[in-house]
């Protein structure tokens, strides 16, 4: 046994356990924790300049580096609070990050002291786990058991709040004989999986729906041959996107109000039967269940217990980790396949196919100011398939995920179920840390950008290179648009003449001259023709600087993206605008 101060087995741990990136800041409060990660050396971190950021490129670090967990470290009081909103976006997408927070000494809790809140019940609703540790020698087990609680069952984050005492006691304590705690996840058994499988087989046009528990179970391998081996087109969501390549024949499109394909919602509007698996019944996926869920049999595989029947009630349900259920469908589908038990599904394969082919949205625009279709078409022009993409919420995202391509998984990560403004840009720096030989490319509306675009500079001092393209319309896009419902358009434009940038009157903030100020390289996009070779230029210019790079495209002020309040009732505003029909204004997302 040796004797050493609490932070120090906090932080040998921490090595031990293999999280060895860290975001964040110190302070008073937290700096006996820093002075253990610079004894120890073997947890990197990099100084973000808000402690909300240091949450969300934790979350970014995570979602791209499968096995490793992003961790994010502030000081007392308000650096805690501040963190919040990244544990409720990583609890909601089943993340797991690790929140280390300073605290007060023991003997000042609950005597109003500086900067002292009792962070561990305010974080309590949006973590598996916060716990304010009182005695010193309980802190080996709790950093352990943080692990444990992170890996096992649906993912999530933990906070784990230090007070300044606790960090200074000396503890005994062995790192040489520590041993991270068993990971405890439920699995499919045969006669499971033999069941859903038979109702997969007794369907006549049946859909797998693949979830973000794929992703987390790093299953993407076993999903595509399952789908193959059984001959059924795969829907990922949203949170799955990339589990199947955009380009695979069996990928049948994304569903839902907003973020999906045309030819996805025909197919699943056309589909008897849906296997549903690590996914979550997201309401901008389904819309309404009664739509959704008529004339359709369920089967809903999940990790989580509580996940079965939360949204609607299936015809079967399985709890079991995403990776060991398809790993039981596999075996058994391949005995059956052996035995010419499986039925062809040719032709509802071709169907689907075809339905693919026919229905796509126009993206080949020559309008100035641009029409974003324009810029995602350059952008699958420009960045190939290893291309990682990083956004949060918007109609930049909406239209996105609607019209980019994505083809590997942990490709797409976007922050699904909370949508935080602000999250792109310090994610996309996680993601870039994590992935350093990766090209990284952000996507931001212009409001998104602005939330924390002072991390940037964070992009430039630690030489964290990213390509960071922005859409500008000076305007909340998608509240604009939920506006028109009220008949209004209130405090939702961004738009004003700015005194030292005459070339953006009406568009406002002079992005690129800020991103230049905080330490990046910028470009500004306003002809159609300009969007790809300022692409081409902005990797370059990421590469022999190694800095993020803004690409700002000032697109025309109002753009409707195709979005409705059902599976069958999406509208294609560009259509009816381009046949001069009159686009329906009741356009409100669903409670």
């Amino acid at each position: 046994m040796t004797r050493m101060r609490a932070v120090d087995a906090a932080v040998l741990i921490l090595e031990k356990e293999g999280a060895t990136q860290a975001f964040g800041l110190p302070g008073a409060a937290i700096n006996p924790f820093y002075s253990a990660m610079r004894a120890h050396g073997g947890v990197k971190h990099v100084l973000a300049r808000h402690v909300e950021a240091a949450s969300h490129m934790a979350e970014g670090y995570t979602r791209a580096a499968a096995g490793n967990i992003g961790i994010c470290v502030g000081t007392s009081g308000p650096a805690g609070t501040d963190m919040i909103t990244g544990l409720y976006s990583a609890s909601a997408d089943s993340i797991p990050i690790l929140c280390i927070t300073g605290q007060a000494p023991v003997a000042k809790l609950d005597k109003e002291d500086f900067q002292a809140v009792d962070i561990a019940a305010i974080a309590a609703p949006v973590t598996k786990w916060a716990k304010t540790v009182l005695e010193p020698g309980q802190v080996p087990g709790v950093f352990q058991k943080a692990f444990q609680l992170m890996r096992s069952g649906r993912r999530g984050p933990v906070l784990i709040d230090l007070p300044i005492d606790v960090q200074l006691a000396e503890i005994e304590f062995d790192i040489d004989t520590y041993e991270p705690l068993p990971v405890v996840s439920p699995a499919a058994t045969r006669a499971q999986a033999e069941k859903a499988l038979d109702m997969l087989n007794a369907a006549q046009r049946p859909l797998i729906v693949a979830g973000g528990g794929i992703i987390n179970a790093d299953a993407a391998d076993q999903l595509v041959e399952f789908a193959e081996i059984v001959g059924v087109p795969v829907v990922p969501t949203l949170m799955a996107w990339g589990v199947i390549p955009d380009d695979h024949e069996l990928m049948a499109g994304m569903v839902g109000l907003q973020t999906s394909h045309r030819y996805g919602n025909a197919t699943m509007l056309a589909s008897d039967f849906v296997l549903g698996i690590g996914n979550r019944w997201a309401n901008r996926h389904t819309g309404s269940v009664p739509k959704y869920t008529e004339g359709r049999t369920f089967v809903h595989v999940d990790i989580e217990p509580t996940q079965i029947g939360r949204v609607f009630a299936p015809d079967y349900g399985i709890v079991s980790d995403a990776g060991a259920a398809l790993d039981e469908f596999i075996e058994v589908a391949r005995e059956w396949r052996a035995q010419g038990r499986l039925a062809d599904r040719s032709v509802w394969v071709e169907e689907c196919r075809q339905r693919k082919a026919t229905m796509q949205r126009r993206t080949n625009f020559d309008d100035v100011p641009l029409k974003p279709q324009r810029v995602y078409q350059e952008m699958n022009k420009a960045f190939g398939p290893d291309t990682r993409y990083v956004t949060t919420i918007g109609l930049s995202q909406i239209q996105a995920a609607q019209l980019l391509h994505v083809y590997q998984p942990r490709h797409w990560i976007n922050a699904g179920q909370a949508g935080p403004l602000g999250w792109t840009l310090p994610a996309a720096l996680g993601v870039a840390t994590a992935v350093a030989e990766s090209t990284v490319v952000a996507l931001s509306g212009d409001y998104d950008f602005q939330f924390l675009i002072e991390e940037l500079a964070v992009g430039a001092q630690f030489k964290i290179p990213y390509i960071h393209v922005v859409v500008n319309n000076a305007y909340l896009g998608l509240i604009r648009q939920s506006q028109r419902g009220f008949e209004m358009d209130y405090h939702v434009q961004l738009s004003f003449d700015n005194i030292n940038a005459p070339e953006m009157n009406g568009y406002g903030v002079d992005h690129v001259t800020v991103a230049e100020g905080l330490g990046c390289k910028a470009i500004r996009v306003f002809e159609p023709d300009d969007i790809l070779p300022a692409l081409e230029k902005a990797k370059a210019l990421a590469q022999e600087f190694s800095v993020p790079v803004v690409v700002e495209m000032v697109l025309e002020r109002v753009t409707n993206v195709s979005m409705g309040t059902e599976l069958d009732n999406v509208v294609e505003f560009e259509e009816l605008a381009e046949r001069g029909e009159d686009a329906p204004t009741a356009i409100a997302l669903l409670d």
